[in-house]
């Protein structure tokens, strides 16, 4: 009898913990794109690198430091206010976790954005240029949560939805600067 009840038992808890490991949700998201350019390292970073400037991707329309006159070179300090471009209620709200001028990158993450302009949670992201043989090579990569936090999503905030919105965002900054640089040969 007591050998059935402990069988039972056991039993009873890798079933609850098999219903339970069904059940937990999304999983986290990653996505990276590269462009080659035909400039120097230096140059590019020039006008990729301050966090206070996304002047140069098409989708944004203005960068804002909040507060007023914040840093822009500060990690944990420094914050700006995207606004998108053909939306002006369009915004996103970012934080730099990180720069490093040295290693030509910096890295945020998004604090505030409504799931229908970008269909992410928890976002955070890296920007890079390397030297590739005197050319620049821009990475992007970011990792992130579908904008459903919960099972079963609607098909504009699944994992598709997702990756799609975020690939977006890259390629068109990342053909922007081809377009200002020339892609490297």
């Amino acid at each position: 009898m007591r050998t059935t009840t402990l069988l039972a038992g056991a039993l009873g808890a890798v079933l609850a913990m098999t219903t339970v490991a069904g059940a937990h949700g999304p999983s986290r998201l990653k996505t990276e794109q590269t462009v080659m350019l035909d400039a120097t390292p230096a140059e590019v970073w020039e006008v990729i690198g301050r966090f206070d400037d996304m002047s140069w991707h098409p989708v944004v329309a203005q960068t804002a430091m909040v507060p007023e006159g914040a840093p822009a070179d500060v990690a944990d300090e420094s914050t700006r206010v995207l606004t998108l471009a053909g939306d002006g209620d369009a915004t996103i709200t970012e934080q730099l976790m990180g720069i490093d001028n040295d290693k030509m990158q910096y890295r945020y993450m998004i604090t505030q954005v409504d799931t229908a302009v970008l269909p992410v949670t928890n976002y955070s992201s890296t920007l890079q240029v390397s030297d590739k043989d005197g050319k620049a090579e821009v990475l992007w990569r970011g990792g992130f949560y579908r904008g459903f936090p919960n099972n079963d999503p609607p098909a504009e905030l699944n994992d598709d939805a997702a990756i799609a919105a975020v690939e977006g965002v890259y390629q068109a900054g990342l053909d922007a600067l081809a377009e200002r640089f020339g892609r490297a040969e």
